[in-house]
């Protein structure tokens, strides 16, 4: 639960998901289904005969990520892959619990499984935590600060990548893989919960040498949650070239079901600006792009033009 923090930790104040998931759950059947690099076929089929739906923890261990624990692949280890496709073809419903210090490649895990939960190392209490989202008795609301890849080989693979002149597409010649989707499996933060939001009359001006921004956020689910409202920018002409989005602000929005709620925005223009090739910051008249919502991939969209 500590990952690579653990040397400092101590094994009696952590929670594991097993115990925590024994807490909190009126019955549970417990098997581990890997032994020796290889997944036990026979305890699949047993832990299916004996469960409505199966919670399955892969990942990483402490010793796979974290300083000086650098990996050419970042795929699931395959032993583990092996048993979430085992458990899938039993056909009963199962939800992955990723355990992991980094991004990891999982495009058939996000293709087949579905539910998945990234719970990350996340420290002492992380049992506990999983098994109160599993159950529903608190709604996550978490996004990704990074970006899930295609594949290993599509790394290094970030948000906030410059402008080309061939942006991938149909045509041979842009830039894209020839064995791989263009967009990663998880863009840059994406982030479910067990409602849903709305999103409407983006409102954007440049005025009193700021930029101000609002949006209309609607809960249109069954639950009360959190929504981290974000907004980007793309500067789209500059003597450099510019990023295609970057993250300028975020708000988290508390809503109950129903419940309809204006966030606000107010950005210096001076967060506008960038370096130039001597290394000196500037602020560029012209167009701005303003792009807000709840990812990267899906906002409004509206236009400001700094003079």
């Amino acid at each position: 639960m500590l990952g690579p923090w653990a040397i400092n930790g101590c094994d009696e104040d952590c929670i594991s998901i097993l115990e925590g998931m024994k807490t909190n759950f009126d019955y549970l059947t417990y098997e581990a289904c890997i032994k020796d690099n290889k997944v036990n076929f026979d305890m699949v089929t047993k832990i299916a005969d004996e469960s409505d739906f199966i919670v399955a923890v892969v990942g990483e261990t402490k010793e796979m990520s974290g300083e000086a624990a650098s990996r050419a692949d970042i795929s699931l280890p395959a032993e583990q892959e092996g048993l979430l496709r085992a458990l899938y073809k039993t056909g009963k419903p199962v939800v992955a619990v990723l355990v992991n210090g980094r991004p990891l490649s999982i495009s058939w895990v996000s293709e087949h499984i579905p539910a998945i939960l990234e719970a990350w190392h996340g420290g002492i209490e992380t049992g506990n935590a999983v098994a109160e989202i599993l159950l529903g008795l608190y709604n996550p609301s978490g996004k990704l600060s990074v970006t899930f890849p295609q594949s290993t080989g599509a790394c290094p693979c970030y948000y906030n990548h410059t402008s080309t002149g061939r942006p991938g597409g149909k045509s041979k010649f842009t830039s894209k893989y020839l064995d791989i989707p263009l967009e990663p499996v998880y863009c840059f933060g994406h982030g479910f919960s067990y409602t849903t939001y709305e999103y409407s009359s983006l409102k954007a001006e440049i005025s009193e040498n700021q930029l101000k921004a609002s949006i209309i956020v609607t809960n249109t689910g069954k639950m009360d949650g959190e929504e981290t409202v974000q907004l980007y920018i793309q500067d789209v002409v500059a003597k450099r070239v510019r990023p295609v989005r970057e993250l300028k602000a975020f708000k988290k929005a508390a809503l109950e079901k129903g419940e309809s709620k204006k966030v606000d925005f107010t950005i210096p223009v001076r967060e506008l600006g960038y370096y130039d090739n001597n290394m000196k910051y500037i602020v560029e008249a012209g167009k701005f792009k303003i792009y807000v919502g709840g990812s990267l991939k899906e906002c409004l969209e509206t236009e400001v033009e700094l003079k």
